[in-house]
């Protein structure tokens, strides 16, 4: 049509860098706090009934010397800690609010490990199986890969995760979540073509670190959506309900309509809070009735499994969360993290955008991990 302009939606297209608008350095900060409706297509679902927080009486003492030097950092959005429904600690950036949806990024992955530990309880699959019992089509990458592997980060193949390479496969991997498009107008790839075509698996004996692959995530979530017994946008939402949130959850979908439990979630401070609850409380619902499968939650507390690198090596990568026998969470690009005491009960979701190119920086995460650490054992 003469004089109408059509350009390509600037959220998706992607740079020189081989990352979408949202996600460059000097617009991250806006990405991750509007991720939700920057996303190609995503599913937003709500709680049934909301757990209310109340606030606790007086500040929490005795916080930890380093808590302040996070809150004062220029990546910080958000904290929320929280203890049975009392609000222990709260804060938010001067540009954001708890209450706010933001990218959760790979704290997502904490999702699969409910619904794989409910897909355990029902008999619908076993740790010990091969990724092709379920996938018969899955490339050479998974093929002869366990369950138990892809569970624990303990996979060796060719699937690369560098935030600072602009070219490695977890930034194509991005358009299988829905988070962007592809160059010059290539066709969008799936996520089970994404997954089929990894290859380079070499059998590997037990090791002591976790070789961290988001594509571990996604070839989980494929073989739950082919055994279980309801959709998978069924089972966010059951989880949605157990949990209780007082906002959205969304998450970005594939363009074969499965959600981004690698890293595609976005909630609010307080809700990721009321999020790690539901392990806190052992797998119990908000009315107390056994949601989540409480053996497999105890049983990745207590097991052996590979290490995280330094410096967060005190941390166990089991069943696909973050442990060390008493504290559970997961980390995310960019900033994010949940961390819950088994112990006290105690929640606390830190969420915060790092701006610098590869998004992501060792020592910073340690320091959020321990901090949260420290919060959760007061």
């Amino acid at each position: 049509m003469s004089g109408v302009r059509i350009v390509p939606n600037p959220d998706l297209t992607v740079g020189a860098d081989n990352k979408q608008r949202w996600n460059q350095p000097a617009h991250r900060r806006h990405g991750f706090h509007n991720a939700h409706h920057l996303f190609r297509r995503t599913l937003m679902v709500r709680s049934r009934n909301v757990l209310m927080l109340e606030p606790a009486e007086g500040v929490l003492p005795d916080q930890p010397a380093q808590l302040q030097d996070l809150l004062n950092h220029p990546a910080f959005s958000a904290i929320c800690c929280v203890q049975g429904n009392r609000i222990l600690l709260e804060a938010a950036a001067d540009d954001f609010a708890t209450t706010a949806p933001h990218s959760i990024q790979s704290v997502s992955k904490l999702h699969i490990h409910l619904i794989v530990g409910q897909l355990l309880e029902q008999g619908l699959i076993s740790p010990e199986a091969k990724v092709s019992d379920y996938l018969p089509d899955i490339g050479t990458g998974y093929a002869d890969a366990t369950v138990q592997a892809l569970l624990d980060m303990a996979v060796n193949n060719d699937f690369s995760e560098d935030y600072s390479d602009p070219n490695s496969d977890c930034y194509t991997e991005e358009i299988a979540l829905g988070w962007r498009l592809p160059a010059s107008n290539l066709t969008e790839t799936t996520l089970v073509d994404f997954t089929n075509a990894i290859t380079g698996f070499t059998p590997s004996t037990p090791q002591e670190y976790a070789e961290y692959k988001s594509a571990n995530t996604d070839v989980l979530t494929r073989i739950a959506a082919v055994v279980a017994r309801k959709p998978l946008a069924q089972l966010v939402e059951d989880i949605a309900d157990a949990a209780g949130y007082e906002g959205g959850f969304h998450i970005s979908l594939s363009p074969d309509g499965l959600p981004a439990f690698s890293g595609g979630g976005c909630l609010s401070a307080r809700d990721l809070a009321r999020f790690g609850l539901l392990f806190a409380r052992a797998g119990r619902d908000l009315f107390e009735k056994p949601f989540a499968n409480a053996a497999f939650i105890a049983q990745s507390l207590s097991r052996h499994a590979p290490k995280l690198t330094p410096p967060k090596d005190w941390l166990r990568y089991s069943n696909h969360l973050m442990t060390d026998g008493r504290f559970v969470g997961h980390a995310g690009y960019g900033g994010q993290f949940l961390m819950l005491d088994m112990r006290s009960g105690t929640s606390c979701a830190f969420l915060s955008v790092l701006e610098n190119e590869a998004g992501y920086d060792d020592s910073y995460m340690g320091l959020v991990a321990q901090t949260l650490r420290d919060l959760c054992d007061r």
